[in-house]
């Protein structure tokens, strides 16, 4: 029996531990495929996400730059050359998982411009920012969503208000606008905040903050902290 006993620890119990090295392996092994899918899928959500932004704001741009060419086609070479800004920004510098904070307003800016000669007469902008260094990171294409909903949901003769600050590597954009109680509801009003606010869970996880408010304006705060 003792021979027996020897035999058993002697076999079984190097048995079992390699058994168990080779489970731990398979194990590990098999969570590196989970990631991998998992990251190869945030990937592809993440550029569906923003391929239904993109077309928006070009679109609108290339109407505003046809109707300037009509009126005032002596400052028409300008727009197109801002155009073309936005467009290598929206078409290769937003690939990237980050971009300049630098880079990211100023394609803000060109937004706002052309939103300045599209809605002349028709709104009120106020458009302000204040910038502590614009070399931090941020995730491309954020801020227009906000941004571009504002203007596609704010009601004919009403005022938007677009604040931008970044302080100590956090961010703060601050939207409002006038609108029509009636369509708060529908989902066109609410789509663009809905993909902003899946972007953001992908790509910031805790470092954001997004709210909604609906009193007498039409109110977006979002806060970042900037890599």
């Amino acid at each position: 029996m003792k021979c027996l006993s020897d035999y058993l620890w002697q076999t079984l119990v190097p048995l079992i531990f390699f058994s168990f090295i080779w489970m731990l392996y398979r194990f590990l092994d098999k969570q590196d495929e989970v990631e991998q899918v998992k990251k190869e899928h945030l990937e592809m959500e993440l550029k569906f996400l923003k391929s239904q932004i993109n077309p928006h704001v070009l679109f609108n741009n290339l109407n505003t730059i046809y109707s300037y060419a009509l009126e005032k086609p002596k400052e028409t070479p300008e727009l197109i050359l801002m155009l073309s800004d936005n467009l290598k920004h929206v078409l290769y510098e937003s690939n990237a998982k980050t971009v300049s904070l630098e880079k990211e307003l100023q394609f803000i800016d060109n937004y706002m411009t052309f939103q300045g000669i599209r809605t002349e007469g028709v709104k009120h902008i106020n458009y302000n920012k204040s910038i502590q260094s614009s070399e931090k990171q941020i995730a491309p294409l954020l801020l227009i969503c906000i941004i571009e909903n504002a203007f596609k949901h704010s009601t004919l003769g009403s005022d938007i208000s677009v604040s931008i600050t970044e302080k100590n590597g956090v961010l703060e954009c601050v939207c409002l606008n006038d609108y029509d109680k009636e369509k708060v509801t529908t989902e066109d009003f609410k789509i663009g905040l809905q993909n902003l606010e899946k972007r953001l869970q992908l790509i910031y996880k805790e470092d954001y903050k997004l709210e909604v408010f609906k009193d007498e304006v039409y109110k977006v705060y979002l806060k970042l902290k900037l890599s």
